[in-house]
């Protein structure tokens, strides 16, 4: 039987993208809408609409500046989503623009104005529309020059990207974790096909070789190969070419200068043996090798590296010599600037862009508005002159860097009463130029500024499919415990689902996906964890997206698993939750041998893993990134890479979520029926050794532990006072691995909630404040973080301890209240002294805890229990008075862990049993419990019922 489950597994399959519209907020410069006319080219339409005061200025909604404008409501396929443009803080003038999506071809703007001032204000609307090119490398401005190929009848060009199997004779740490999810030896250049190289040293060392499968689809007779390649100057490069006839054959690459038999020009007809053909500059430059005849067929060619320097390959061309005059390498020479075509109606226009196959169409209200053209890369210095108007009707022309292009429609003025709103609506679509001719002129009439007998039936019918698409955003009402939360929930929903990018790298294509913060324009793995667990919460489907992102298939080359930034497994906490909401035995097959290998890899069982290279087994992440914890200037860690201990000393994080990932595969193997011995054995020799060499029974904390020059571990790491230097969050990460001894959790939970501890007003210090190395003015350390705090909660609960869990939920969310409620800003963390927060402005990543202990605590229909929960199956009447859920626990016999339940309040009593036997549990709040859970049970039927 197909499920649900296995048709999302089935698109997800062999792709890393998300399975969004290619309509979206993706844009990496200004918040509006965006189009991806083709995955593969990396090529992005922006556009935006937004307002200001008649001439005076424009608010630009630049994406990486807090200029006043913000998410607010979002639907979860982004068929919907609104942007509060603020023009007189607070809410006293501003813009709400809702982009609704009418199909894959066309968008309508809604343009809500609202003036809550007691003056008249003049206002303008600006769309603005650019084409915009994929970069040279992430969070540079620098545009990628690539070239391409053509190629002559019945030629053959195979990318040096496209091989089927890559050695690097010099041992490398990162072979089989390649940044980014970067192909192996992947390059981004100027000047090369596609804008990628294989090299980052390959033919350096002797024994380099590149393997490649050719389909040659028929005969070629007096074959060449055109090799396309560039090295530094001066240098050459002995390889042997082998396979494609049973060749055996020494090939010499040199940079172009002395090279015997170059030649310069177009690649001759006339070409035989070895011949270089120079261009110049840094462009590469051209090797052919005569092949002879080639039959039709499917053949293997390995170019193997005698040594000595770095190539950098373009890819090889195949092709018979007598055409190879019309083999040619042109520079893309990227056009922002369209061509200009009259819409059907004079408050309508079309644009034609070279490298995009369709064009886009715009129509807007049919009142005094200007066309202009910017000719620049950026419209921040023309946001004043945008709103001037009629100064520059004779002169609509803009001329800035002339790196870039916008075509800019001022609507002006809009003249807004006190007290009142006007909704202002545009158009934008895509396709063929007829098709998007006649939807222009099927918009026109509603658009229409003179009052017709059509006009205002046609405004309620926009009217009307603006309410329809809104009706789509994420519904986040809950119990009346937690209206008081609701406006904050709004607003982290809205920033998680819209932070949304294209393009982003990885396994060698472009990609959409879910990003901290535009601010960060790449993938980040532990983020990303914490991204689909708020996801979660609005739109299953969506955190699978995200999921099935960062994980590889077995055996994949290059790639573990998908890796930037702190290695901590978070993916893993998704997989667990999607598991235990969907209970799909599709799903846990599909993702065991994926992360099995991500586990594999981080406990140093897996190819090029370094992990696990110190003789105490304590796990230690360092040579793929200077974090351990995503705790940037975390004091300890901060000390080692100051005192260049990174090989020598292992922090406790890793070890214990090693434990944990490990504790899920062993569940995960028994549910498939698969064997779980590796897992025990990672369980019982890292619980061992957190426990022999990282626990310090004087300060109570887990330790960071130094080893000697043989990896032997020798002494836990002290600050220079002589105090533990792990007095923080990675000092207490072992209890999320429930290995504590009763004593070892009653001093920790004691050092967490402590006022003089760890404990402050707004949650969780990332430091003990009696700690000699604590400080108030850090990033992390002298800041409440919320991901830690999730990872705590979880194990607060398979302890049992409902009161703390309960209260670091509580806190977190009346802080994120207070604090978005002022700013309207989702910030990365919370100061300590002033509960403010602070860091990137519309972020979702780290802080989406808040959506989770909002969900588990205030919206009915859910099931929350900590990290050693086993959600087998859960039902949930349609009135939300009753769950029927079958559970299994698997923790420490001492404890009696709790589980959340949340239905609507019943209007007297509750019922809960444990297969027919009440169990006890407390009422939270009205129509929360918490459930008193037996500690090692399998197979267990929870039913809760709420009399109303």
């Amino acid at each position: 039987m197909v499920t649900r489950w296995a048709d999302s597994l089935a698109a997800l399959r062999n792709s890393h993208d998300l399975r969004l519209s290619s309509w979206g907020p993706y844009s990496l410069s200004y918040l509006g809408i965006s189009h991806v006319p083709d995955m593969a080219a990396g090529i992005r339409f922006d556009f935006s609409c937004f307002a200001g005061q008649y001439r005076r200025t424009a608010v630009v909604p630049v994406a990486k500046r807090d200029i006043g404008v913000y998410p607010w409501e979002a639907a979860p396929d982004l068929s919907y989503y609104r942007f509060r443009h603020e023009l007189i803080w607070k809410d006293r003038l501003y813009c709400d623009v809702d982009y609704c999506r009418l199909d894959e071809e066309s968008v309508l703007i809604c343009a809500h104005l609202v003036n809550n001032t007691w003056l008249t204000q003049p206002l303008a609307l600006q769309y603005a529309a650019s084409l915009n090119f994929p970069p040279l490398r992430p969070q540079a401005t620098e545009i990628l020059k690539p070239c391409r190929v053509v190629l002559p009848e019945g030629a053959l060009w195979i990318d040096a990207l496209d091989y089927v199997d890559i050695h690097f004779s010099k041992p490398d740490h990162r072979a089989d974790l390649v940044y980014d999810g970067h192909l192996r030896g992947e390059m981004r250049l100027h000047h090369f096909v596609g804008g990628t190289a294989l090299g980052r040293g390959f033919g350096a060392g002797r024994g380099d070789w590149v393997a490649y499968r050719l389909a040659v689809p028929a005969d070629i007779k007096d074959a060449v190969l055109v090799f396309r390649y560039l090295m530094a100057p001066g240098q050459t490069l002995k390889m042997y070419l082998s396979g494609l006839l049973d060749l055996e054959r020494e090939v010499h690459f040199g940079s172009g200068a002395g090279v015997a038999g170059e030649v310069t020009g177009p690649v001759a007809a006339t070409l035989a043996g070895e011949k270089t053909v120079t261009q110049t500059g840094e462009e590469p430059v051209t090797l052919v090798v005569a092949i002879g005849e080639v039959k039709r067929g499917t053949y293997d060619l390995r170019l193997t590296s005698a040594g000595g320097a770095e190539i950098m390959l373009d890819g090889m061309a195949l092709l018979s010599q007598a055409v190879g005059k019309d083999l040619a390498f042109p520079h893309v020479n990227w056009n922002p600037v369209p061509e200009f075509l009259p819409g059907p109606a004079p408050h309508s226009l079309i644009l034609r862009y070279e490298h995009v196959d369709a064009v886009y169409g715009i129509a807007w209200e049919n009142q005094p508005f200007e066309v202009r053209h910017i000719y620049d890369d950026s419209l921040e210095p023309w946001a004043h002159r945008m709103c001037i108007g009629a100064l520059h009707q004779l002169n609509p022309t803009f001329r800035g860097n002339g790196f870039g292009h916008f075509t800019n429609i001022c609507l002006r003025p809009i003249i807004l009463a006190p007290g009142t709103t006007s909704t202002v609506y545009g158009l934008l679509c895509t396709g063929e130029p007829d098709e998007v001719r006649r939807r222009l002129a099927e918009f026109a009439p509603a658009l229409s500024h003179a009052p017709t007998p059509d006009h205002f039936p046609a405004r309620q019918r926009l009217r009307l499919i603006n309410e329809k698409a809104r009706s789509r955003k994420v519904d986040l009402r809950s119990n009346p415990a937690g209206e008081a939360y609701l406006f904050s929930q709004e607003r982290m929903a809205a920033t998680t689902l819209t932070n949304a990018i294209y393009p982003v790298r990885t396994r060698g294509r472009y990609i959409k996906h879910y990003t901290p913060g535009r601010f960060y324009e790449t993938l980040y793995t532990w983020d990303a964890g914490f991204i689909g667990l708020g996801l979660c919460e609005l739109d299953p489907e969506r955190a699978l997206d995200i999921l099935n992102a960062y994980l590889t298939p077995p055996g994949e080359s290059g790639a573990a698993f998908i890796h930037h930034g702190t290695p901590l497994p978070t993916q893993f906490y998704l997989f667990w939750e999607l598991w235990n909401r969907t209970g799909s035995g599709e799903l846990a097959a599909y993702y065991y041998p994926r992360l099995q290998q991500y586990h594999r890899f981080l406990v140093g069982r897996y190819g090029s893993s370094t992990t696990n290279n110190l003789k105490s087994h304590l796990l230690r992440t360092w040579d793929y990134f200077y974090n351990s914890g995503g705790w940037d200037d975390y004091p300890p860690q901060a000390h080692v890479h100051a005192a260049r201990l990174t090989g020598r000393v292992a922090p406790a994080v890793n070890t214990a979520h090693a434990i944990r990932t490990a504790k899920m595969l062993h569940t995960l193997a028994a549910a498939l029926g698969l064997d779980g011995g590796e897992y025990e054995e990672d369980i019982e020799q890292f619980t061992a050794a957190l426990q022999k060499w990282s626990w310090d029974e004087e300060s109570g904390y887990y330790s960071y532990v130094c080893h000697d020059a043989a990896g032997r571990p020798c002494s836990i790491l002290r600050h220079e006072s002589g105090v533990n230097f792990n007095m923080g969050l990675d000092g207490v990460t072992p209890l999320i691995a429930d290995i504590c001894t009763a004593e070892q959790e009653k001093r920790l939970v004691e050092h967490i909630m402590s006022a003089e501890g760890l404990w402050t007003p707004y949650g969780i210090s990332t430091v003990d404040r009696r700690a000699p190395y604590y400080r108030d003015d850090g990033y992390w350390n002298g800041s409440v973080w919320f991901p830690h705090q999730w990872f705590i909660w979880k194990a607060f609960l398979d302890c049992g301890r409902g009161d703390e869990a309960a209260r670091i939920a509580a806190t977190a969310l009346a802080t994120w209240q207070r604090e978005v409620g002022e700013a309207y800003a989702c910030f990365e963390h919370i100061n300590v002294k002033t509960g403010r927060g602070g860091g990137w402005h519309h972020f979702s990543g780290l802080s989406t805890p808040v959506l989770c202990w909002y969900s588990a605590y205030h919206r009915p229909g859910r099931l929350t229990g900590g990290h050693n929960l086993r959600i087998e199956t859960c039902t949930v009447a349609a009135d939300y008075s009753r769950l029927k859920a079958r559970l299994s626990i698997y923790g420490q016999p001492r404890h009696k862990p709790v589980a959340i339940v949340t239905l609507k309040p019943a209007a007297s009593s509750y019922q809960v049993t444990i297969d027919d036997v009440p169990t006890p549990y407390l009422e939270r709040y009205p129509g929360t419990l918490e459930v008193q859970l037996p500690a090692e049970a399998r197979g267990k039927t929870l039913l809760v019922k709420a009399y109303c």
